[in-house]
């Protein structure tokens, strides 16, 4: 229990190092706007988590969790980028459960003090302005069907070898191994940027 909490302090400490926008995406055409959920800024424990419609007690808590907001006050939705790391194969197996293909739509939940508050310490805009679909301040939480999603393991080096020889990834899934995801500085490493690259969905378009 003691080594599973100071993975997940360390996990977390990383991914608060992580960018607004996942490291290596680039921003695309088009109105889009990625903001990083999880892990919250500061001490703040108000902050976005993923439900099924209809469900109010069962919630889904990424590691890490970033949401690009797009579409219209109309029509508005999100397409989120997720990081799980798994200490055991369990672990995993639970947490693959959770991002499965489903015929349920999975819905982003956005409270209304996140929306409300900066988007970083050294920024002050409020995260509603980035997100391009509130006409105005918001005083009601947004609830935003999930478009398209994208879901980066961690396993350990264990797991992970074992998961490259015998195992087959959805097309939402990408892995890697737990300690390169902890390293110092990992939002610069070179491999991870190019591997994160590869989630954005302009990835299956020919670009020219």
């Amino acid at each position: 229990m003691v080594e599973r909490c100071s993975l997940d302090n360390l996990v977390r400490a990383r991914l608060k190092r992580w960018p607004q926008r996942p490291p290596g995406l680039k921003a695309r055409r088009g109105q889009n706007a990625w903001l990083r959920c999880r892990p919250p800024e500061g001490t703040h424990k108000v902050h976005p988590f993923l439900k099924l419609p209809g469900s109010n007690h069962w919630r889904t808590l990424p590691d890490g969790l970033w949401l690009n907001f797009g579409g219209t006050p109309e029509d508005p939705y999100v397409d989120i980028f997720a990081v799980e790391a798994c200490s055991t194969s369990q672990n995993l197996l639970d947490k693959r459960s959770r991002f499965a293909p489903s015929t349920h739509s999975m819905l982003a939940h956005c409270p209304v003090p996140w929306l409300l508050a900066p988007v970083t310490a050294t920024d002050s805009t409020p995260r509603w302005r980035i997100t391009g679909i509130f006409r105005e301040q918001p005083t009601h939480p947004a609830t935003l069907p999930v478009r398209e999603m994208r879901v980066l393991y961690g396993l350990t080096n264990r797991d992970y070898d074992g998961f490259v020889r015998s195992q087959l990834a959805h097309a939402h899934e990408f892995f890697m191994p737990l300690d390169k995801l902890t390293e110092e500085n990992s939002d610069q490493n070179p491999a991870l940027r190019a591997l994160v690259k590869r989630t954005s969905i302009t990835a299956n378009f020919l670009n020219y």
